[in-house]
C-alpha cells in the first residue's frame, strides 16, 4: 500500500495575496515533512477559475518547488488537463520531461479532460471533444518522450516532424495515469494500460466493483505507453489523532466543507449539458449515502465509512479494508480552505507515519526512492 498527499490548494475567502501565499507555503512545508516521514507520493491537480475550491492553476510550478525541496517522494502531476486549448501536447511533454529531470526521475503524470463548464467554457472548449483529445494525448506523449523524430496529424492537433526535447530521465518515460471521477473512466484507464487515479470518493462496495474490473481488463490491454502501470489509487482525507472524538471534531468539518465546495461545481454542468457531460437531472436521488454495514468499525465511532479520520487503530482497520478490495494506494487531502491550523496538520501526519504506516511499509522503505510501476524496470535509473 502506497500513501500520498493530494493538493487542490483550496483557498479561503476573503482572497488576498497574503492568503494565497500562506496556502502555497503551508503546502510546501507539508510536502517536505511528507518526504521526511516516508510518504510515497505528492499529487497536485490542475484547475482553472474555481474560486476557493482550487487555486492550483500552475501545478508544474508548485511541483518544481516540491522536487527541489525533497529527496525521495514521487512527484505526481495529477492531473494535466489534456485539452489543446488549455495545454498543447508538445508543451505538456516538454514540461513533464523537464520536471522528471529536476526531480531525478521521480515524476508521475496524471491525465484528465476537465469536468466543469466553468473551466471548459473559460477556454472556449467544446465539451464533446474532450474525450477524443484526451485519447490523443495519452497516445502521443509516450511517443514524444521516446522518439527522436515525432510528427502527428490528428483531430486535436497536428505538427510536422520535430525532436521534442528534453527527454525524461526515466526510461522509457514516467508512469501515466488517468483521473477517475465517474464510473467507466477506470475502464478507459485499464484498456490503455494507465494507472487508475481516483479523485472522488467512492464507498467500499463501489470501489471494489471498479477495481475488480480494472484489474481484469488491464491484464489484457494494449498499453498506450512503453509499459503497463497497473495501479489503483484512491483519494481520501486524513486527520489522525489519539482520541477519535477529537479527530472527528476537527476532521469532519474539513471533509464536509471540501465536499460542499466540490458538489457546487457539478451543477455548472446544467449550464451546458452535452453528450460527454450529461445533465445531472434527478441524480440527487442516487447520491444519498448507503447505510453502513453492521460490522463497519466506523459506525460505533460516528465516523463515515472508509474515511481517514480517526485514531490510529481505526485508520489501520480502514486502510486494511481498502487494501483487501485491491486498492494499491491512498492519496490524502490534509486540509481544505485552511480550516485546520498548520501545526495540527503536521501533528496528524506525524502520528499517522509513526503509528499507521509501519503496518503497511517495511522500515527500509522510508529511506528508499519510491518507484511505482510493478513488474517493470521502467521507473527509474
Amino acid at each position: 500500500m502506497k500513501f500520498g498527499i493530494f493538493f487542490e490548494l483550496s483557498t479561503p475567502r476573503p482572497f488576498s495575496r497574503e492568503v494565497e501565499w500562506q496556502v502555497y507555503h503551508n503546502a510546501l512545508e507539508q510536502c517536505r515533512l511528507a518526504d521526511e516521514l516516508g510518504f510515497d507520493h505528492v499529487w497536485a491537480v490542475e484547475h482553472h477559475f474555481l474560486e476557493e475550491y482550487s487555486h492550483s492553476s500552475a501545478p508544474e510550478v508548485f511541483l518544481a518547488a516540491v522536487a527541489a525541496q525533497t529527496q525521495r517522494i514521487r512527484i505526481g502531476h495529477g492531473a494535466v488537463v489534456c485539452v489543446p486549448e488549455m495545454n498543447h501536447p508538445v508543451r505538456v511533454a516538454e514540461r513533464a520531461a523537464a520536471l522528471d529531470i529536476i526531480s531525478n526521475g521521480r515524476l508521475e503524470v496524471g491525465t484528465a479532460r476537465s469536468s466543469t463548464w466553468t473551466e471548459l467554457g473559460g477556454f472556449g472548449v467544446n465539451p464533446d471533444d474532450t474525450k477524443k483529445t484526451w485519447d490523443e494525448f495519452v497516445r502521443v506523449l509516450p511517443k514524444m518522450w521516446t522518439q527522436e523524430e515525432f510528427s502527428w496529424h490528428g483531430k486535436g492537433f497536428s505538427m510536422p516532424s520535430r525532436n521534442v526535447l528534453p527527454k525524461p530521465y526515466q526510461d522509457p518515460h514516467p508512469p501515466l495515469w488517468v483521473t477517475v471521477t465517474t464510473p467507466g473512466t477506470e475502464l478507459d484507464a485499464a484498456d490503455r494500460g494507465l494507472g487508475c487515479l481516483g479523485v472522488s470518493s467512492a464507498g467500499y462496495e463501489e470501489q471494489e466493483r471498479r477495481t475488480r474490473e480494472y484489474h481484469r481488463r488491464v491484464q489484457v490491454c494494449e498499453p498506450a505507453g512503453g509499459f503497463i502501470n497497473d495501479q489503483v489509487h484512491t483519494m481520501n482525507f486524513l486527520y489522525c489523532h489519539e482520541d477519535y472524538r477529537k479527530a472527528r471534531r476537527v476532521g469532519l468539518p474539513m471533509v464536509n466543507s471540501f465536499n460542499i465546495a466540490n458538489t457546487h461545481l457539478y451543477w455548472t454542468r446544467e449550464a451546458y449539458p452535452t453528450r460527454a457531460y450529461q445533465t445531472l437531472g434527478n441524480a440527487g436521488a442516487h447520491m444519498k449515502p448507503k447505510k453502513p454495514a453492521v460490522d463497519d468499525p466506523s459506525v460505533v465511532k460516528g465516523l463515515p465509512e472508509g474515511v481517514g479520520i480517526g485514531d490510529p487503530e481505526h485508520l489501520i482497520q480502514t486502510i486494511k479494508k481498502w487494501e483487501s478490495i485491491g486498492v494499491t494506494g491512498i492519496n490524502f487531502l490534509l486540509n481544505a480552505m485552511e480550516m485546520i491550523p498548520q501545526q495540527q496538520v503536521k501533528d496528524s501526519m506525524k502520528l499517522f507515519a509513526r503509528e499507521v504506516m509501519p503496518k503497511f511499509h517495511r522500515p527500509a522503505q522510508i529511506d528508499e526512492a519510491v518507484f511505482t510501476p510493478s513488474g517493470t524496470a521502467a521507473a527509474g535509473r
